[in-house]
């Protein structure tokens, strides 16, 4: 190789190169190192509601370190998200100096039982909250089904002036409701929404005109639904055929 000037002549080239990309890589490491590019100001650009100023302010100090260029967006983002009330964050550089940082929280729609609260997109999430919401009981991963087929419940009550305060769905995916008055009704499993309809349709007529309160109405028959008041036989459609 010695005795090849063209490849000698390369090689020097590359080794060149090489140690001006090292110099050129230096510099820029040590540029976005200097106090020019730090960061001092952190802007949240949205309005916070359940999240608190301590949190993010712990947050910041913890994870808002250094340069515009050396900030890790990723790493914070997963900071602010670990907190119980972010539904997801974004975090922006803002020339010159500034960090702008986005937090959607979740909107509570329901609560999850009693461990945990229901968001709008129906997602589940732990996070304290004392307003009232609607209760929701299912096996795990329903609660999307459960916030969908809710709307529906809410939706078609509305005629008689009652709506869902509990749904439930049982691991063989039968629904239950516990209306706002306490009345529990039993749906099953099939034509959910026929049983519902047929309810609400006869409920000015039987249901509303009982001088005793119904504690529990089972709408699984084929034409016609029992209803249970307390101290007194279930009344039913006696052409009824008990369905599932």
């Amino acid at each position: 190789m010695w005795d090849k000037p063209a490849v000698l002549n390369r090689v020097s080239d590359l080794l060149m190169l090489a140690a001006l990309c090292g110099v050129l890589y230096g510099l820029a490491a040590w540029a976005m190192r200097l106090p020019v590019f730090s960061i001092t100001a952190v802007r949240i650009a949205t309005p916070l509601v359940h999240v608190t100023p301590e949190q993010v302010q712990a947050i910041v100090q913890r994870e808002i370190r250094g340069t515009l260029f050396t900030l890790q967006p990723a790493g914070t983002r997963a900071a602010f998200e670990k907190l119980p009330w972010v539904r997801n964050a974004d975090v922006r550089r803002q020339w010159p100096g500034t960090i702008e940082v986005r937090l959607h929280e979740h909107l509570p729609f329901a609560r999850w039982g009693k461990t945990a609260l229901v968001n709008v997109h129906g997602e589940v999430f732990v996070a304290a909250y004392d307003g009232e919401l609607p209760v929701f009981n299912g096996p795990s991963g329903t609660a999307k089904e459960i916030t969908i087929q809710y709307r529906h419940f809410r939706a078609s009550l509305e005629p008689i002036g009652r709506h869902p305060g509990e749904v439930s769905m049982t691991p063989r995916r039968a629904w239950q409701l516990q209306l706002d008055d306490g009345m529990t009704l039993d749906l099953g499993r099939d034509n959910v929404e026929e049983r519902l309809r047929r309810f609400v349709e006869l409920y000015p007529r039987t249901i509303a005109r009982m001088t005793r309160p119904v504690d529990r109405v089972d709408l699984r028959y084929a034409n016609g639904f029992a209803a249970r008041v307390p101290g007194l036989p279930p009344v039913t459609d006696a052409k009824a055929k008990r369905g599932v």
